[in-house]
């Protein structure tokens, strides 16, 4: 039997219940937990405690606040929004590849460490905070 052939004895019913979900493409579907992009930032971070610690090879990454806190490639300090630009879902995290990129797990979006978006999951761009060192004191902040 064709693909034409079978599709037509399931009928419009089956065929649209088979496709529905494909067309949805990337939804909120349940289980999917969104939360809103972090504003009025302004913290600090100790960096001769734990957080420094967890912080003191490049690549490494904290989170606070919904704000992903990284020591980029360069050894620089950098921060953006934990919340993905793309669905909201706040599962962005700092990768090494492409010389350090920030990365959501739910549908792939890459972003640059300006917050520029580096594949076609979105256009959006990811929110970035700046980040200050004075010392042992590492201050985050819009």
């Amino acid at each position: 039997m064709e693909r034409k052939e079978f599709l037509r004895t399931l009928g419009a019913g089956a065929a649209f219940a088979v496709a529905f979900p494909c067309v949805q493409g990337c939804t909120k579907g349940p289980g999917l937990e969104t939360e809103p992009v972090p504003t009025g930032v302004d913290f600090t971070i100790d960096l001769s405690g734990p957080d420094g610690d967890a912080l003191s090879g490049n690549g490494d990454f904290i989170i606070r606040n919904y704000v992903v806190i990284a020591r980029n490639l360069a050894g620089d300090f950098v921060a953006a929004s934990q919340v993905c630009s793309h669905q909201q879902t706040p599962e962005v995290r700092f990768v090494e590849s492409q010389g350090g990129i920030f990365q959501c797990a739910t549908h792939g979006s890459q972003f640059a460490q300006d917050g520029t978006p580096l594949n076609s999951v979105t256009s959006n761009p990811l929110k970035i905070f700046q980040t200050a060192l004075n010392g042992d004191q590492l201050r985050v902040f819009e």
